[in-house]
């Protein structure tokens, strides 16, 4: 279990450093990135299933979950991911020891319901 916690602690670490990363990459750019458009098209959900996102099962390999964040990221993009949908998709992408973990956190930290969990 501590392997886990490890790896999710890197995870949040590598994450931060990849939204930095995008961000100076973004700004350097200075090209806005058009947001998906609502017109009856496919949810936000089928086209990110379309796309084969990897799923996380809480590997303790830091390097695997560094992977992982990089395709979903990808995926995200590609999509052109609003930032109030990302939370949901990947927690959907998270699997056996992950997904305990996960639904853990939220009774430990968020026993009052009041859960609002930013991407970024």
């Amino acid at each position: 279990m501590q392997g886990l916690v490890q790896a999710m602690q890197t995870q949040t670490h590598t994450q931060a450093a990849l939204q930095v990363q995008l961000e100076a990459q973004q700004a350097q750019a200075q090209v806005p990135v058009p947001q998906a458009q609502d017109h009856g098209g496919p949810s936000i959900m089928e086209r990110f299933k379309r796309m084969s996102p990897p799923s996380f099962k809480g590997e303790s390999d830091p390097l695997l979950a560094e992977s992982w964040m990089r395709e979903i990221e990808k995926i995200f993009r590609a999509i052109r991911c609003d930032e109030d949908d990302k939370v949901t998709l990947a927690i959907y992408m998270l699997k056996e020891r992950a997904d305990m973990w996960w639904s853990s956190l939220l009774r430990t930290l968020f026993e009052d319901g009041a859960v609002e969990v930013l991407w970024d």
